[in-house]
């Protein structure tokens, strides 16, 4: 189907069984309701209670302003609290934790300190890095000082300029599996695209290759019936769910697995925007042309794709039965690279106070010279990515910036829409693609770097979710990341001066609400 067609099916027509979804979320707000009733009948039964219900909400609003986090992430929660002391702070308490639970930051704390050293520190490779280009080698270092994924050569990288060709090239390297493959995205459809994998991983299952299946419970929720894990688990495909959504005050509930990676044997991984669900392939086409891309890596860097499925793994669930030994999935694969570039794929966790997917993303905006381009299907920044972008186009370099023309969710793309004024009043370009909706997140800077993964510029990929990109330096796929922003860019519409002289660049009433909110959705 052609880039230029316009929505053909509505959401309807895309499954969407949710009613275990719409029942638990009914079950959390009839729990948050009771508490906030109970707490409001104990105020009126004793002053005491009313004022240490005060003192409360003022230590945490404290607590919340102590916090080593942008103030875009404190100022909404403090607001609530102070003007609804008792329903901030049972929303707080629900949803507010960006880390979660102190027993969850131990066990993942617990695997890392096991996998991460078990990469190559790569100090030569990071050393020619920083004598081809200083900039790009404090990236790098930066990466690798704060989330321990080092910088690489002797990887090929190929990019995919659509999500349906990044599928066929995986299902191509599934075939040839002859130890294990790892599979981890935050939705599975049990629909058309999904089965055309899920017959190859049966074939390879039978043939004595080890399989597993990784996904999060939220994402899939809509796609997946509940006795999926026991039906591939028949099949000889290991499968395991990342938090499994229930009723319940879970303060980990807000964190997701928003990663996407294939790894066949050690030796090729794939990373990009898409899942697998028939909405990423155009199987169905709920909001116009589905635009995504991934990449292909070939060699030694497929290592960190290798440690940080592994990490989500072992680290999910206290009770499963765990790797003993994990240097089997890590072998020196023998593989001379045809290509001279740097890869450096890297993992962000909300279980630290490090947003490495943001700080990535300042730093290629602070370190262009000529242009910096950013495609994401959602735009809510914090002010310190808002100043990086806004400061480089005052300093002359061409910054641009690409959302979706059709939305899938109307609420965020009114959301993304309230943060154009502000930038371009400082000289970035936006631009709305007009097919339909553009999922991948992607950066490239003066064909010298880009980024390709999962990390949007939202605050979810930002600080509450589990993600994962990779950054190229000086390879083919760089040029290959900025031609496919150039066609891009020849799909969309410009909407700069709209938004800068326009009726656009007045926030409506629900704008303004919506700003406010964003960080706590």
């Amino acid at each position: 189907m052609s880039a230029g067609m316009q929505t053909v099916e509505k959401r309807s027509s895309v499954q969407n069984g949710v009613s275990r979804l719409a029942l638990t979320a009914v079950s959390i707000i009839l729990e948050a309701a009771v508490i906030v009733l109970i707490v409001l009948r104990l105020n009126d039964y004793a002053e005491w209670i009313a004022i240490g219900t005060r003192i409360l909400a003022a230590f945490l609003v404290l607590a919340i302003y102590a916090q080593n986090t942008t103030s875009a992430m404190k100022i909404p929660w403090i607001i609530l609290i102070m003007m609804l002391p008792v329903l901030g702070v049972t929303l707080y308490l629900l949803i507010g934790f960006s880390g979660s639970t102190r027993t969850m930051r131990k066990r993942y704390a617990e695997i890392d300190e096991i996998l991460l050293p078990k990469l190559p520190e790569n100090a030569g490779v990071l050393s020619r890095l920083r004598e081809k280009n200083g900039h790009l080698g404090n990236i790098a270092r930066y990466v690798q000082g704060n989330s321990g994924y080092p910088v690489y050569q002797n990887t090929d990288i190929e990019y995919y300029d659509d999500g349906a060709a990044g599928l066929e090239a995986q299902k191509t390297e599934l075939r040839k599996a002859e130890q294990f493959i790892f599979m981890e995205y935050h939705a599975i459809e049990d629909a058309e695209s999904w089965h055309g994998i899920q017959e190859i991983l049966e074939e390879k299952a039978k043939a004595g290759v080890e399989v597993r299946v990784f996904y999060d419970d939220m994402g899939s929720i809509g796609f997946i019936n509940t006795d999926f894990v026991k039906r591939m688990e028949g099949k000889g495909i290991r499968c395991r769910v990342f938090n499994p959504f229930a009723p319940g005050l879970k303060v980990f509930l807000n964190n997701r697995d928003h990663r996407k990676i294939t790894v066949v044997d050690g030796k090729v991984g794939f990373t990009g925007g898409y899942n697998l669900a028939n909405e990423y392939f155009h199987v169905t086409e709920p909001f116009g042309f589905w635009k995504d891309t991934g990449i292909k890596l070939t060699g030694d860097a497929v290592k960190s794709l290798t440690v940080t499925f592994l990490e989500m793994w072992n680290a999910v669930k206290d009770g499963d039965r765990d790797d003993a030994d994990f240097d089997q999935y890590l072998p020196d694969n023998p593989y001379h690279a045809q290509q001279t570039g740097f890869i450096q794929p890297y993992a962000d966790s909300p279980m630290d106070e490090e947003q490495v997917g943001e700080e990535v993303y300042i730093s290629v905006a602070e370190s262009a010279e000529n242009y910096v381009w950013f495609i994401t299907p959602y735009l809510i920044i914090t002010d310190e990515m808002t100043h990086a972008l806004s400061l480089a186009a005052k300093r002359g370099v061409d910054v641009r910036i690409i959302t979706p023309g059709i939305p899938d969710k109307k609420m965020v793309y009114s959301m993304t829409r309230s943060f154009y004024g502000g930038l371009v009043r400082n000289g970035v370009r936006i631009f709305e693609y007009t097919p339909g909706f553009c999922h991948c997140k992607m950066s490239v800077s003066d064909d010298r770097v880009a980024t390709c993964g999962t990390i949007n510029l939202d605050y979810r990929s930002l600080y509450h979710h589990f993600e994962n990109g990779c950054l190229y330096y000086d390879c083919q796929a760089v040029l290959d990341t900025k031609r496919d922003f150039e066609d891009t860019f020849a799909q969309c519409k410009e909407v700069t001066e709209e938004y800068r002289t326009g009726r656009g660049q007045f926030l409506r009433p629900k704008q303004l609400v919506l700003r406010l909110i964003a960080p706590l959705l």
